[in-house]
């Protein structure tokens, strides 16, 4: 089955040489060094991985709780151009001060909307976000455009675009033979077992419930045909697990997304309201295994704008290309 997709090497117009920035570039010709911070379980399927003549990266754990001077004994050992951080309210007060890297920071938590639906988890994400030290970073972007008017009563945001996929994970899309495999990926809630539940006693799905790392998940890629997404608690988001299971050549069923970052409901991925939604979806695709594989190849074809081999380059060029023309306010 052909997907349409383009699987050559992604193009790498950009120097980086931007005349006026605060902080070093790469030499004309050389390398971009980049390194990622977060907890891997989640974020590094969103991270680049390259070592080539154009970008050499590094990825370093850190989540709540760990030691500050291990992260930064480890960018020192890099010495990065720049630093992107999944979840920057978790970088301590002032640690990247004084540091002669560019700094951006990714918002990637669900928060309240202005006249948006309330809930308890959504006000507990906004109270971590307040801990942020906007000063450790030059610009902040968001995986979702829908809350930035909340998070700009905390901080400035740059701009807003979905959490990239690595390129490890992007696959052909395959023939489905015999009943599909389907997983679901995510903790469980009350919210998330209601769909789940109808569904489980009906067919067979394997149900990851504690996070899957890098490894693990390009076995779950390939092993299954088809992924469940839902929010995790009753309200409207993006999750980025669609951007990468649309990579893999899966079947997303998902919740109402919104925003949609692109996507098509019903073309890209089908969408369902409710578990009797789910319930009488996944029957019909037990029956008819193929009935639903056009949507598998338009999702895959629209992955490719989620590519992180494209999507960071052209990032990182127009951080540089604003910071030489409106600097930063970042103690150096």
């Amino acid at each position: 089955m052909t997907t349409g997709t383009v699987t050559r090497r992604a193009r790498f117009p950009y120097s980086f040489d931007h005349a006026g920035s605060p902080y070093p570039t790469p030499a004309p010709g050389g390398a971009l060094r980049l390194a990622f911070v977060g907890q891997s379980t989640y974020f590094r399927a969103t991270s680049l991985d390259e070592q080539s003549d154009r970008v050499r990266t590094t990825y370093v754990e850190f989540r709540e709780g760990r030691d500050p001077d291990d992260l930064m004994a480890a960018l020192h050992d890099h010495d990065p151009h720049v630093v992107i951080v999944f979840r920057p309210e978790l970088i301590p007060p002032g640690l990247f001060h004084g540091e002669r890297f560019a700094a951006l920071g990714f918002l990637t938590e669900p928060l309240p909307r202005v006249a948006g639906v309330k809930h308890p988890d959504l006000d507990r994400r906004l109270y971590e976000l307040r801990a942020i030290d906007q000063s450790n970073f030059d610009r902040v972007v968001s995986f979702d455009p829908l809350f930035i008017e909340t998070a700009e009563a905390i901080m400035p945001v740059w701009r807003s675009l979905p959490l990239p996929v690595a390129d490890r994970y992007y696959r052909d899309v395959r023939p489905i033979k015999g009943s599909p495999r389907v997983c679901f990926v995510g903790r469980s809630t009350a919210h998330r077992e209601s769909f789940l539940m109808p569904i489980k006693h009906e067919f067979d799905i394997l149900h990851l419930a504690f996070g899957v790392d890098a490894d693990r998940l390009e076995d779950v890629l390939d092993e299954h045909d088809v992924t469940i997404n839902l929010h995790n608690e009753p309200y409207e988001s993006f999750e980025n697990r669609v951007c990468i299971h649309l990579a893999a050549g899966h079947l997303v069923i998902s919740e109402v997304l919104n925003p949609r970052h692109g996507l098509e409901r019903g073309i890209d991925y089908l969408e369902v309201a409710s578990p009797e939604d789910l319930l009488d979806l996944m029957l019909a695709l037990n029956r008819w295994p193929g009935s639903y594989d056009r949507v598998r190849v338009r999702g895959r074809m629209k992955a490719e704008q989620y590519r992180a081999s494209e999507v960071y380059p052209r990032l990182i060029n127009d951080l540089y290309l604003d910071l030489a023309r409106f600097g930063s306010g970042r103690p150096v």
